[in-house]
């Protein structure tokens, strides 16, 4: 059964994944940043459920914590077959107020991360001549916010990494594929006030938040085995709120 490593994998959206590909046989190694108390709970309610998952801590601004928490896993639990890069940061600033550093920070866990985590699964991949990979995106790259200049860049970035990985790994059985995500019902999004939440679904045409669990449920299908023929997509689940008023 494969191994399969999911990022952000703690919480949220990320929970939602790990445990729904664990749920379909093989291993999910969660990778989560700091908070070890979640992370904590997060595995033993999941063990409890059946499910084989591990939780790893790693900080992924740095490209040597990304090429070492992969060695990690793969050497513990073999050869990584599925990485889901879903880990991201959002820094809201206007225009004049993004600073460098905050730029750096968000390109670098929400980009280049992604390419040093899927670079170190890479070879395994080839030698065993299959491999899934999905992104996670966010309407923010596709679509703007003037107030998420670097996150919806790092988005938008993700994109182009999907297409030009789908290229290089699309005659080796790879496939690469980048997930948009629109408003989903996480924690940021339950701290809203009441009136914002409405005004929220209100602009959503199917009325309602995405539930975690449908987004796991696509991540999911791009890869199962039988996802071989989809590769180089880019996938927006967000309820049609990407087509506008």
């Amino acid at each position: 059964m494969p191994v399969s490593v999911v990022t952000g994998g703690t919480r949220g959206i990320g929970a939602a994944i790990s445990r729904r590909v664990a749920s379909g046989g093989g291993h999910v190694a969660a990778i989560y940043r700091a908070d070890d108390g979640a992370a904590q709970e997060f595995v033993t309610a999941a063990k409890a459920d059946g499910l084989d998952i591990s939780v790893h801590r790693a900080e992924l601004a740095d490209v040597t914590a990304c090429t070492a928490v992969m060695a990690d896993i793969a050497g513990t639990f073999g050869p990584v077959r599925h990485l889901v890069n879903n880990a991201g940061i959002l820094r809201e600033a206007s225009v004049t107020g993004t600073t460098a550093e905050m730029w750096n920070e968000v390109q670098d866990v929400n980009c280049r991360a992604a390419f040093f985590l899927a670079q170190a699964a890479w070879a395994g991949m080839v030698d065993e001549g299959y491999g899934r990979i999905v992104n996670v995106g966010s309407v923010t790259g596709t679509s703007g916010n003037p107030a998420e200049a670097a996150y919806g860049a790092s988005k938008a970035a993700l994109i182009g990494l999907t297409r030009s990985l789908a290229r290089a790994g699309a005659r080796k059985g790879i496939t690469v594929n980048c997930v948009v995500p629109g408003v989903y019902e996480t924690e940021m999004t339950a701290g809203m006030s009441e009136q914002d939440q409405r005004r929220i679904a209100a602009m959503i045409p199917v009325g309602r938040r995405g539930r975690p669990e449908e987004m796991a449920h696509l991540v999911a299908a791009l890869l199962h085995a039988d996802a071989g023929y989809i590769t180089g997509a880019v996938i927006v689940a967000d309820g049609g709120l990407g087509m506008g008023a």
